[in-house]
């Protein structure tokens, strides 16, 4: 049994090292491998890096090394709110941005663009500051405003009242996109998945949001396989359906928002790799969030290789290229999906 559970995480785990490994080796710049290790291991051993060329250096610790980690995380954060999602819902056609996280970041994103804010908020730059904030204040509308009169929020008003915001948000990002003409260009590279800042920073100011919203869903994992036999049954056999619910949304969300401010808008991500994990290694909850945590940052940095390789020295929005794969993905899991199947 511990061998069964053991093996598809060493295995993910092995992959995302490798997608790594793979995107420091390759860009418009090829990297042989021994420079690289020699690189790697520089703040430890530097004498094995006298020899690398200084440019190895710069492009590996200063650009890609860190662009890589930042889709990393981006990646785990969507991968791990999309599975949450989809069990709480029960739909495999549920996604991170469900509860209207994506039109609130943008919203927010925009505003800071298009606005003279302050160059730094909350600790953060002002286009992430901006975008995680009104992308946990967007969750938390929806939230009050699916709550029916006797209290209770159920999954279909949730859902509604995500539609009814997200589609506000939406417009009035395009309006200010229309008024903002000068930054219009830097706002839709946001808004494609084109992450607003590099370099080491943004990883250390997104990893506190990342880590206690992630840590939340895997915990939940047991939770969600409850939820499995709705949620009736779910409360007869104990759990608090409401408090459960809460929970999950506040750290999926909590997680989705910085991934979002930090990455930008990239689509399908949560949607693909949870549905991948539990075509390969069943439904089990308690798997399928961790596993797609770990999946979906493999994924996204293999998107994002393919992103800086496309158009070289240019860099595609990642968000277009898992649109691109995303697309399809979505109308095949749209045909052969069956309701109540997973």
């Amino acid at each position: 049994m511990a061998r069964r559970w053991l093996f598809p995480f060493a295995l993910n785990l092995a992959l995302l090292l490798l997608a790594l490994l793979w995107s420091l080796l390759w860009g418009p710049v090829a990297i042989p491998p021994r420079e690289l290790l020699a690189v790697l291991v520089r703040p430890w051993w530097p004498h094995l890096a006298q020899e690398v060329p200084r440019h190895y250096i710069t492009i590996v610790w200063d650009v890609r090394l860190p662009r890589a980690v930042l889709m990393a995380l981006v990646g785990m954060a969507l991968g791990g709110s999309g599975a949450a999602f989809q069990g709480l819902f029960r739909n495999p056609l549920a996604d991170p941005y469900l509860l209207g996280v994506a039109s609130g970041a943008g919203l927010g994103a925009v505003l800071a663009f298009s606005l003279a804010w302050p160059a730094h908020l909350a600790g953060m730059y002002r286009v992430p500051a901006m975008a995680f904030l009104a992308a946990l204040g967007t969750v938390a509308l929806v939230y009050v405003l699916a709550r029916s009169a006797t209290g209770i929020v159920s999954s279909t008003s949730l859902l509604l009242a995500g539609l009814a915001v997200s589609a506000t948000a939406s417009a009035l990002m395009s309006y200010l996109m229309l008024r903002a003409e000068g930054e219009l260009r830097r706002a839709l590279g946001y808004l494609l998945g084109g992450a607003p800042l590099l370099g080491w920073e943004p990883i250390l100011a997104m990893l506190p949001y990342w880590t206690v919203g992630l840590l939340g869903l895997i915990v939940a994992g047991h939770a969600l396989n409850v939820l499995q036999f709705g949620e009736e049954q779910a409360h007869n056999l104990g759990l608090d359906v409401a408090k459960v619910r809460l929970g999950i949304i506040a750290a999926a969300s909590l997680s989705t928002a910085a991934a979002v401010a930090f990455g930008g808008i990239i689509g399908f991500i949560g949607l693909m790799v949870p549905h991948a994990v539990r075509l390969l290694w069943g439904a089990d909850y308690r798997r399928v969030v961790p596993l797609s945590i770990l999946l979906g940052g493999t994924s996204l940095v293999m998107f994002d290789w393919v992103a800086r390789m496309a158009l070289r020295p240019r860099v595609l929005p990642v968000g277009v290229v898992t649109s691109l794969v995303g697309g399809p993905f979505f109308l095949w899991v749209l045909r052969h999906h069956r309701p109540g199947v997973q």
